[in-house]
């Protein structure tokens, strides 16, 4: 069974629209767009690129897609290797309004999207890993799909923007895998799905 794997920039507050620059994502009148670059480092870039050379497909929202499509299949994948993991992987797109798809490996899932990842995760092949698609996430959550969060954690907070857990986020415990810091101060935390939450008290 492959496992779903969100891999995330998010500040303090939950926020993840727009970490990589202002033309990313400009939805609701989103102005912070870029806000992981002034912490972003070697150390940040060295747990991406790990992360990033083990075999994986992706599953992403169309707006992702989108921006991927326009920039990783005219990068050298001979000289970078996150073009080539990304050029090699098959990827999965969640959208009801795209026609067509121009990046090679790609596949559309529409309709009765929750149903139809549930059957994709019981194939055979390399897990997914999900990028960006703040919108296709909520679907995932809201449908107990994910089963590991890999976050980089950033010392900010916007007030604004689209968040990682939104409403409709099931209640869910999640267990610690693997913790870091940066020099910059950038959280890098690893969580695997584990069953449900316990309340108790100190009465």
């Amino acid at each position: 069974m492959r496992k779903i794997i969100v891999l995330t920039f998010v500040t303090l507050d939950g926020v993840m629209q727009s970490p990589g620059g202002p033309e990313e994502d400009s939805t609701g009148e989103f102005t912070f767009g870029g806000w992981t670059v002034p912490y972003f480092d070697d150390d940040t870039g060295n747990v991406m690129g790990k992360q990033m050379s083990m075999p994986f497909d992706l599953l992403l929202g169309r707006k992702t897609y989108e921006i991927f499509a326009s920039y990783w299949p005219y990068q050298d994948s001979d000289a970078n290797p996150a073009a080539a993991s990304l050029n090699n992987a098959h990827k999965y797109v969640v959208s009801n309004s795209l026609k067509e798809l121009n990046w090679a490996n790609s596949s559309l899932i529409k309709g009765n999207v929750a149903d139809k990842i549930a059957k994709l995760k019981e194939e055979d092949g390399p897990d997914l890993q999900v990028h960006g698609s703040a919108n296709m996430i909520q679907i995932l959550l809201q449908n107990d799909l994910v089963d590991e969060l890999w976050l980089k954690i950033f010392p900010i907070t916007l007030g604004t923007g689209k968040r990682l857990f939104a409403e409709g986020t099931i209640p869910a415990a999640f267990e610690l895998s693997d913790c870091q810091a940066t020099p910059r101060g950038v959280i890098i935390a690893s969580y695997v799905r584990a069953g449900n939450v316990q309340t108790g008290s100190f009465a």
